[in-house]
C-alpha cells in the first residue's frame, strides 16, 4: 500500500490589521481543489463569522469574503502547512509540518489573539500561546462536529471575537471574556 501523496495547504489570509486570526488544522479536500478556505458547503464556519461580523459572508463570492475578513482584522491560516491525508478528516492527517506560527506576530503586528478552529489546530497551542496572547479553542466549524449545535457554536466564537474587539461586547451579555483555559 502507497503513503496518501503530500498536500500543501493554503497561503494566510492576514494583514496587518488582523486582530484575531483564526487557525484551523488543514484545509479539507473541497478546500484545496478549489483553492479556498471553509469551501465545503456544510462548514460553518462561514456562516458563523458572517452572522458575527453582521456581514452576508456565505452569499459573496470568496474574494470579497477575504477581502471583508482582512478589513475587519480577522484572519486566516492553518496549523499545518502540508501532511499527508486521505479524505478531509483531521484523524487521518499524517506526516504533518507546522506552519511558521511564531511569525505570526511580524504578520499582524496589531494582533490580539489567536482562535484555534477545533481540536485539532488547539493541539498546537503551545506555539501559539508562545506568541503571549490570548489564545482560544473554539469548537470546530467542521460538518464533522455535529454534536454542537450552530448556536452553540455562535456563543464560543463569539466571545473570542469580542475579545479582539472585532464585535461589540454586548454581543456576548456585556461581559468581555477571558480566554478559557
Amino acid at each position: 500500500m502507497t503513503a496518501p501523496p503530500r498536500l500543501v495547504g493554503l497561503a494566510p489570509v492576514i494583514a496587518r490589521g488582523t486582530r484575531l486570526v483564526v487557525l484551523g488544522s488543514f484545509p479539507g479536500v473541497a478546500s484545496l481543489q478549489a483553492g479556498q478556505y471553509y469551501a465545503h458547503p456544510r462548514n460553518q464556519f462561514w456562516p458563523l463569522v458572517g452572522q458575527l461580523l453582521g456581514e452576508p459572508l456565505p452569499a459573496l463570492p470568496y474574494r470579497e469574503r477575504v477581502a471583508r475578513l482582512r478589513e475587519r482584522g480577522v484572519g486566516l491560516w492553518d496549523v499545518y502547512a502540508s501532511c499527508r491525508r486521505e479524505g478531509s478528516l483531521d484523524s487521518a492527517i499524517e506526516a504533518a509540518e507546522l506552519n511558521d506560527l511564531a511569525s505570526l506576530r511580524r504578520r499582524a503586528p496589531g494582533l490580539l489573539a489567536v482562535a484555534h478552529n477545533g481540536g485539532e489546530s488547539a493541539r498546537h497551542r503551545r506555539h501559539t500561546e508562545a506568541l503571549g496572547l490570548p489564545v482560544w479553542r473554539l469548537p470546530s466549524s467542521s460538518p464533522a462536529n455535529a454534536s454542537w449545535s450552530f448556536e452553540r457554536k455562535l456563543a464560543k466564537w463569539q466571545e473570542a471575537f469580542a475579545f479582539a474587539g472585532l464585535i461589540p461586547v454586548a454581543a456576548t451579555g456585556g461581559m468581555r471574556q477571558d480566554p478559557p483555559r
